[in-house]
Formats: structure tokens, C-alpha cells, sequence
């Protein structure tokens, strides 16, 4: 029985026993600690009932909750907005367009409920063409990019090689960051961490039964908080030379969130805040959730930063105005082409490829943010469509993405 299932289950137990009239204790037992992951690692001090929540917080019974909630699990840091909003203009239309998936056409309109929608919004020119919230969420509800997280950080690399704080993509990481010397990653260049080439010992699985590396740090650094998510960095063991197998993994990214605090001399939420929150115009505040309390914890920099779904969008558009929104050059035109340039081809085909921390679409002009059960920011210059989307799938639900992408594509070649 799922996680989320069984807390299900003993809460209708509870209201069958209070309403058949037994009775009941007025100080319920102390919350004892999930059995899954009590014994991985250190005791913590985070209370055994928020643990247990983040360790739930996938579960299809309740992420369409957590996955708006984040601020709710975990301490945050705040990506700030200041100054005037950057308009979005509208010019609002009906679906009114049909899409293929898996050899069946279905009407736009029935996509938003088919795939789990929390949010969802199409531009087209600049312009929002459809706009929609589920679930109680609104356009003030700061949803979980989880891994779209990515392209944000690869844009503020993008802004750090600019401002001269690192001098070359073809520089070894530990030139900034000399604590990985000895390690995996020592002789691994900025290039090919961003190609998510680095070749480090740390496979993208999750498999809490018999946990390897990535499952164990999931434990540790978010559920109970007694390491930081890019501490295992330090001491990963090499599994390929640097630069020639692509396998995407997410401390790659801790690495390069790392990166940007040690060359801005500052956190990456202040250095986010100055270099695109602020120039983007954004509406409301982000946030990162925290690995750790205050003066201890690090931003989650892999899959970990929240915002509201129009926010998302301006920095879609951005991406396809080449770098360029409310009157900012925020990144170069340049760094937009290249990190969204394919550099290897991902396993999963419906996907393509995959650049600087950007996903590309196999049509040769789309590319796309991507995380984890469901949350998309899509992108195609060629006919002027930016397109996000945050979801609920079910964890492991591949088809929920392919058919999103289906309908991203068929959006996109739309012309209302």
C-alpha cells in the first residue's frame, strides 16, 4: 500500500471510531518516525511528523497539495521581486484546436483534467492565449518547478561567465570549489557538468528499499536535514571519464548552484534575485526550499525553486526573446542559443536531447524545462509559443509526460 494510502486509511479509521461513539485519548501518542527511512542515517532534529510529511510528499494522494505547499515542509529562502512588473498582455481563446496521443485525437479542452493539471498556461507572440488554475490554486499559489529548476540555474551560469566570475566553461570545477579535489570530480570541467557529463558515481534512482547513493542523500539532506545535498560531492567515487557518457543526475546541478555562491561571494537566492528575478519583472517573490535551517542549510539548487505559473512564463519568454524581457538584457543571446543547442541524445526519445541543463524536442526548434511528475516550461521559438504546465502525475508516469508533449506540440502549431 502506498505511502500516502496508509495515512488515508488510519484517518477514516479515526473518524468510524469517534463517530461510532469509543473512546479516545486526548493526548494521542507521540508520532514515531516512518519505518522506510528512520533507520537511514543520523537522528534529526526536524520532528518526526514533518519528516514523515516530506517523505510522503510525492504520493499521488497528496502532491496535488504539497506540490503548492513546499513552504508548508521545509524552510525557505526568498528569490525576491522589486521594481515594476513586467506586463502580459492577453488575448484570451478557447482550446479550440484537437491533439494526438498514442493513436487517439482528443479536444485540447479535455487535456488540463486527463493529465493531472494543477496549472497551465499558453503565449503565443508574447500574449497569454489560455490561462488556467485547478484544485483552489490561483495566480498567487508559488508552485514546485522540481527539476525545471535546472535551465534557472543554467541561465545564472550563463550570467556569471559574463560578468567575468568564471573565466571558461572549459575551467576544472575545482579551481572554484577545491573541497572536490581527490574526488570524482576533480579533472571534470563546468562544460561537461552542464552537459551532465561528468561522469561522477551517482545514479538518478530512488529505490528506498535498497537505497543507493542518490536515494540515500534524498534521505539525509531533505527528509531529516542532517547534510547538505551537495556535500556528497566531496567524496563521489569516478564511474566514466569526464565528458564521455551522458547520464543526468542532480548533484550535478547541486554542484553548479555551489558554484554560483562561491563566485558571487553571496547565496544563490541573492545572486538569482539581482541577476533575473528583479530584471524579469516578476510579479510575486520565489523561493528555494532549504536543505538545512537558517545559517546552515543551502538552497535545494537541483530541483528545488517555487514560483506562480505567470512567473514561470515571463522567464520562458524571456528565453525566447533571446535573453531579453522588461526592457533587461538578462542573459546573452549567445548563452540562449548554446545551452539549448542538443549535445546528447537522452534515452527517453520523446524528449530528444539534451543541452545546457535545457531538454531539446526531436522537431530540431523546441526545447523545454522539465521536472519531475509533471512541470514543464516549452518553448518554441519557431512559432513564437511559450507553454507551462504544473502537474500531479503519479510518480513514474511516463505517459502523463508523453502526452503532454503531444499536446505542447500540437499547441504550439496551433494559430488561434
Amino acid at each position: 500500500m502506498k505511502r500516502g494510502a496508509r495515512l488515508l486509511t488510519r484517518l477514516l479509521a479515526v473518524q468510524v471510531i469517534a463517530a461510532a461513539g469509543f473512546p479516545h485519548t486526548a493526548h494521542p501518542a507521540p508520532t514515531t518516525m516512518n519505518s522506510e527511512f528512520a533507520g537511514i542515517g543520523p537522528a534529526s532534529e526536524v520532528p518526526a511528523a514533518l519528516q514523515n510529511a516530506r517523505w510522503a510528499m510525492l504520493d499521488p494522494d497528496i502532491n496535488v497539495l504539497t506540490f503548492r505547499s513546499m513552504d508548508t515542509l521545509f524552510t525557505t529562502r526568498t528569490v525576491a521581486r522589486s521594481g515594476p512588473v513586467s506586463r502580459l498582455p492577453r488575448a484570451d481563446h478557447p482550446l479550440d484546436f484537437t491533439y494526438t496521443f498514442q493513436g487517439s485525437t482528443y479536444p485540447a479542452e479535455a487535456f488540463p483534467d486527463r493529465t493531472q493539471t494543477n496549472a497551465l498556461l499558453l503565449m503565443k507572440d508574447g500574449r497569454i492565449i489560455y490561462e488556467t488554475y485547478r484544485n483552489n490554486s490561483d495566480e498567487a499559489t508559488h508552485f514546485i518547478g522540481w527539476s525545471t529548476t535546472k535551465s534557472f540555474i543554467s541561465v545564472l551560469i550563463g550570467c556569471a561567465l559574463e560578468e567575468g566570475r568564471i573565466r571558461s566553461l572549459d575551467d576544472d570545477i575545482t579551481a572554484y570549489l577545491p573541497e572536490l579535489k581527490g574526488g570524482g570530480y576533480d579533472g571534470v570541467t563546468i562544460r561537461q557538468i552542464l552537459m551532465m557529463r561528468s561522469g561522477v558515481d551517482y545514479e538518478e534512482r530512488y529505490d528506498f528499499q535498497n537505497p543507493g547513493t542518490a536515494a540515500t542523500n534524498h534521505v539525509l539532506a531533505l527528509v531529516k536535514n542532517v547534510s547538505r545535498f551537495a556535500d556528497v560531492a566531496r567524496t563521489i567515487p569516478r564511474l566514466h571519464p569526464p565528458g564521455e557518457v551522458f547520464a543526468y543526475k542532480t548533484i550535478d546541478t547541486a554542484v553548479l548552484g555551489w558554484l554560483i555562491e562561491r563566485v558571487s561571494g553571496s547565496t544563490l537566492s541573492a545572486y538569482m534575485t539581482q541577476r533575473l528575478w528583479e530584471p524579469l519583472g516578476a510579479e510575486e517573490d520565489g523561493f528555494f526550499i532549504m536543505d538545512g535551517p537558517p545559517g546552515v542549510g543551502r538552497e535545494f539548487s537541483g530541483a528545488g525553486f517555487n514560483g506562480t505559473l505567470r512567473d514561470f512564463a515571463r522567464f520562458g519568454q524571456m528565453m525566447l526573446n533571446d535573453g531579453r524581457l522588461n526592457g533587461h538584457q538578462i542573459v546573452s543571446s549567445d548563452w540562449v542559443e548554446e545551452s539549448t543547442r542538443s549535445r546528447s541524445r537522452a534515452e527517453d526519445s520523446a524528449r530528444g536531447g539534451y543541452g545546457h541543463h535545457w531538454w531539446t524536442m526531436d522537431d530540431g526548434h523546441a526545447y523545454a524545462a522539465i521536472g519531475l511528475q509533471g512541470q514543464f516550461i516549452y518553448i518554441d521559438p519557431a512559432t513564437r509559443t511559450v507553454i507551462v504546465k504544473f502537474s500531479y502525475f503519479p510518480p513514474g508516469d511516463e505517459s502523463g509526460q508523453e502526452e503532454s508533449l503531444a499536446f505542447f506540440a500540437a499547441a504550439s502549431a496551433w494559430r488561434p
